[in-house]
């Protein structure tokens, strides 16, 4: 991608370099597998500063922070400090911090979305109401600000603090542009580079900061961060159509039913014909779900699926151009197929 809502060339791994971290080394399991050890530290400081002294802010953050999620934020963190060569213990603080940021947002999304199902289960708003949702997620981020003045860097509090901002600006935007059928695809990337790609840009960017690498390498692991989660919220974009539900764990045609228009919708709209433009349209507008079947079938049909996963692809090559300029260790080699491995994802 290039500027806002501009798609690059098409993804070539042959430009990258690459050698195997496993037998398996393609899939995102194998790459998290270097890091397991640091993520059952990290795992130890969520379950400890978790601790409060309200029964109900406990019970519902372990709820959701236990449901299951790739925790790919801290991991990215860590991934990064091992590529840059930083092994204190701040990375493992920091990396809680993300991922309670990250949970807080979850929290915040559902009840907003008015969700039902995430991770295969019930949401935490579904389970224990609106406002015990809504409370623990202000927690949470309070919390992680908390945590945050343990490294004694204002470098650090000024990049988490400017990351919550601009998520709590994609959100709004978010909300802003439900049920607008002329949303274009500048938007559209204006939004997600915001609400999603943000916290995947500071939490690369701060595993650069704790190794004190250079402005440059700083630069080329933010970059990294914000194609990586470029790409993965355009797939899961695209899994809300192609998707099953069974096991993306969570309810396929929510997008459409909360009105949010995405990359695959806009692409359909563009090559569709006016009867199919109109009834997207519609469908957007009110949030119907009645021709679901008919609107996933012209989706496909259109090819929208496959810009979307182009658009993915630039974003995916983007991010392996990024941490090639990283030493060349296994840990930065499985940055690469960290985002090598989103073009794969099925949930």
């Amino acid at each position: 991608m290039c500027g806002r809502g501009c798609w690059s060339a098409s993804y070539n791994p042959a430009t990258l370099r690459v050698y195997p971290l496993t037998e398996s080394s393609s899939s995102a399991a194998a790459v998290l597998s270097l890091i397991a050890d640091d993520m059952r530290e990290v795992d130890a400081v969520i379950a400890r500063r978790l601790a409060s002294g309200v029964p109900l802010v406990g019970e519902v953050s372990r709820y959701i922070i236990s449901s299951g999620g790739k925790r790919l934020r801290p991991a990215l963190l860590l991934l990064v400090c091992g590529a840059l060569g930083y092994g204190g213990e701040q990375r493992f603080n920091l990396a809680a911090v993300v991922e309670f940021i990250h949970t807080a947002t979850l929290l915040h999304d559902d009840v907003v979305d008015e969700s039902t199902l995430r991770r295969g289960r019930a949401t935490a708003n579904e389970n224990f109401g609106n406002p015990a949702s809504v409370l623990v997620g202000d927690f949470l981020y309070s919390r992680a600000f908390q945590m945050m003045l343990d490294a004694h860097d204002m470098r650090i509090m000024e990049i988490l603090a400017d990351a919550t901002n601009v998520i709590a600006e994609g959100e709004v935007m978010q909300l802003m542009n439900m049920h607008d059928p002329e949303l274009d695809e500048p938007a559209y990337v204006q939004v997600i580079r915001s609400k999603t790609a943000k916290l995947f840009e500071a939490s690369a960017r701060l595993g650069a900061v704790l190794a004190k690498a250079t402005p440059q390498l700083e630069q080329a692991c933010a970059d990294y961060g914000q194609a990586l989660g470029t790409a993965f919220q355009v797939i899961d974009d695209v899994l809300d159509y192609a998707g099953e539900a069974s096991e993306m764990g969570k309810n396929l045609g929510d997008d459409l039913r909360e009105g949010k228009v995405t990359l695959p919708l806009i692409a359909a709209m563009r090559r569709g014909t006016e009867d199919q433009r109109a009834l997207i349209r519609r469908a957007i507008e009110t949030g119907a779900l009645e021709e679901l079947d008919h609107i996933v079938a012209i989706v496909r049909e259109t090819g929208a699926l496959e810009v979307a996963l182009q658009a993915a692809a630039a974003e995916a090559e983007r991010a392996m151009s990024a941490a090639n300029q990283l030493p060349l260790n296994h840990h930065a080699q499985a940055l690469v197929q960290l985002a090598a491995s989103l073009l794969q994802r099925r949930y």
